[in-house]
C-alpha cells in the first residue's frame, strides 16, 4: 500500500490493534506517522489521527479527541465519521455514561444504515441494544424483495395493526392461511413477530 493512502488506515490499525491487545505496537506506529505527517494535514487526516489517538492514548484525553474525530467537518467522509461515532459510543457505554452514548451510536447507525454496511448496522445496534435502546433495523432491500407480492401485502397490512381475521377478510383468505403466511414472513424479514413488522418494512408499511 502507498504511504499516503496508507496514513489513513491509522485508525483503522487503531481500532484492530485495541481488540488484538496490539495496543503499544499500534502506538508506535502512530507516533512515527504523526512525526513523519507534522502539523500540516487536511481536515480527514486530521480526524484519523484523533480516532486513532483516542483509541490508542492517554485516556484523560481520549474524549476531546473522540469529539475531535466526530467534528461534522468530517462529513463528507461518512463511513469514517459513522467509525468515529461508534467508537465514541462504545468508549462512553463502557465508561457507564450510556445516555450520553445513545447520541453518537445513533449517528453512526443511521449512516450505516444508509450505506448498507450490514455488519456494521448489526454491531452498532447491539451497542445501543446495551445501551439501552430498543432497535429494530430496517429490513435490506433484497430482504423486503424476497417476499411474494401476496406476502409483502399481508406484512404491509399486519404492520398497520390489522388482527390475522381482518386481513384474511380482506383477501378471502382464512386466518389460519395469513398465520401460515406470517410465520414464513417472519424470517424472511428477520423479525421474530408482527410488533417489529413496521420498523423492518420502513416506508412500505404504509400501503394505499
Amino acid at each position: 500500500m502507498h504511504y499516503h493512502v496508507s496514513l489513513y488506515c491509522l485508525s483503522d490499525l487503531a481500532a484492530a490493534a485495541v481488540r488484538a491487545g496490539q495496543v503499544s505496537d499500534a502506538r508506535v506506529v502512530l507516533h512515527a506517522a504523526e512525526r513523519a505527517m507534522g502539523a500540516s494535514r487536511s481536515a480527514r487526516l486530521d480526524a484519523v489521527v484523533h480516532r486513532a489517538s483516542a483509541l490508542l492514548g492517554d485516556p484523560d484525553e481520549a474524549e476531546a479527541r473522540f469529539r475531535a474525530a466526530t467534528d461534522p467537518v468530517t462529513a463528507p467522509w461518512p463511513f469514517e465519521h459513522a467509525l468515529a461515532h461508534l467508537n465514541f459510543g462504545e468508549w462512553l457505554r463502557r465508561r457507564r455514561r450510556s445516555v450520553e452514548a445513545r447520541p453518537a451510536l445513533g449517528t453512526a447507525l443511521e449512516i450505516f444504515e444508509r450505506l448498507d454496511a450490514r455488519p456494521w448496522v448489526e454491531r452498532t445496534a447491539a451497542e445501543l441494544r446495551a445501551a439501552g435502546v430498543a432497535v429494530v433495523p430496517t429490513a435490506a432491500p433484497e430482504a423486503v424483495s424476497g417476499l411474494t407480492p401476496q406476502e409483502l401485502q399481508i406484512a404491509q397490512l399486519a404492520a398497520e395493526g390489522l388482527t390475522n381475521r381482518d386481513i384474511g377478510a380482506r383477501l378471502y383468505l382464512s386466518p389460519r392461511t395469513i398465520g401460515f403466511h406470517l410465520h414464513k414472513i417472519f424470517p424472511k424479514l428477520g423479525v421474530t413477530g408482527r410488533a417489529q413488522l413496521r420498523d423492518a418494512l420502513g416506508d412500505l408499511a404504509r400501503p394505499d
